[in-house]
């Protein structure tokens, strides 16, 4: 890994007691600030630059609820979405829940029947399944997310994927896919992990199921229902579903997130199941010209940079291009971030890294 330099992230005090700072999940960078989600709360998080060029820090932190911005499916409106991905175009930040299921851990205190009890047991949580769209408008020099906007003439309000487009529920006869929708997120079962937005294409990164070695991205491309827009539907393909599968040869890894970088996309890639390692960065070279369902290897696919990790922390979560100031440099937020990234103020450190040819 080619780490240039460091950045610190401070975050306020109802973050971190919400742990928020400990469990990022999501970075988009977007001029002079970075937009930010840990997977356990329905919240984004807006961090503030010192220097939009090149910043050492970002701190002011404001947190936007996203029940405030758009209907979620959970009876718990603050129930965590678990958002796995952010993806900044236009006038809109998009974000995506995991759409996972989870299995219980066994911790310490537990043994015996009680421990295996608790690792039988599945559970899953509605607000994960959300794809959303929400307007962002410029309010007091700084991009800020809102219910609506007025973009280019037209009002556009904050949008969630009709129920009846759960991709869940949409998933149930797929042939690759359907199997693997009961079983849990690390146990190889579904989890999307990175969302990435080029014109009207989306793109989600799955980090599970890994087939055989392949892993899954889905494309999709959302319009706004002209009766209702605040709800989302997805345009059908040439073979009539509502999304396209393509399998990327990542040396037997999951997605962990997604990045555009001109027409490519930049592929942050790691273990589906509870492991540590390995943790890669791909090129998915001229994803985002994609005409048809793509098997993505060989010279499509680029191994750019091998990223650390540590043990049982440490773990690579988000990648975001920085600014045109810093071309070819990436912004990388850790989950679970190891002892030495904590500040006694509240900051957590993410790393710069350089991409080859930089």
């Amino acid at each position: 890994m080619t780490r240039e330099r460091t950045v610190l992230l401070w975050f306020g005090q109802a973050s971190q007691d919400a742990a928020t700072h400990t469990n990022l999940s999501a970075v988009r960078t977007d001029g002079k600030v970075v937009w930010l989600a840990g997977d356990e709360t329905a919240t984004i998080e807006r961090l503030t630059a010192d220097d939009e060029d090149k910043p050492s820090e970002y701190a002011d932190e404001r947190s936007f609820r996203l029940a405030d911005l758009v209907d979620l499916p959970g009876a718990d409106p603050d129930e965590e979405a678990d958002i796995e991905g952010i993806a900044r175009t236009g006038r809109f930040l998009w974000a995506v829940g995991s759409h996972s299921l989870r299995r219980r851990q066994i911790k310490d205190r537990h043994s015996g029947p009680k421990a295996l009890k608790r690792l039988s047991r599945i559970t899953g949580q509605d607000n994960r399944q959300i794809l959303v769209r929400i307007p962002v408008e410029d309010v007091d020099g700084l991009p800020t997310l809102v219910p609506s906007a007025v973009v280019d003439g037209e009002v556009h309000h904050a949008a969630g994927l009709a129920p009846r487009d759960n991709i869940r529920e949409l998933l149930r006869d797929d042939e690759h896919l359907a199997p693997f929708l009961a079983i849990p997120s690390k146990d190889n079962g579904l989890d999307i992990e990175g969302i990435a937005v080029q014109g009207d294409r989306v793109y989600l990164g799955l980090r599970g199921p890994v087939l055989r070695g392949w892993a899954f991205v889905l494309e999709l491309r959302p319009y706004v229902l002209a009766t209702d827009p605040t709800r989302l539907r997805l345009r059908p393909f040439e073979d009539g579903l509502p999304y396209r599968k393509h399998v990327l040869d990542l040396d037997g890894l999951g997605v962990r997130d997604l990045c555009p970088s001109g027409d490519d996309l930049l592929v942050l890639a790691g273990p589906t199941m509870d492991l540590d390692g390995p943790v890669r960065i791909y090129r998915w070279l001229g994803a985002c010209r994609a005409a048809m369902p793509e098997i993505v290897r060989g010279a499509s696919l680029r191994r750019e940079l091998e990223l650390t990790y540590g043990e049982g922390d440490d773990h690579a979560e988000g990648i975001g291009l920085l600014g045109p100031a810093e071309e070819g440099r990436l912004l990388v937020v850790y989950d679970s971030p190891a002892a030495e990234r904590m500040t006694a103020g509240g900051a957590v450190v993410a790393d710069v890294i350089r991409l080859p040819g930089s």
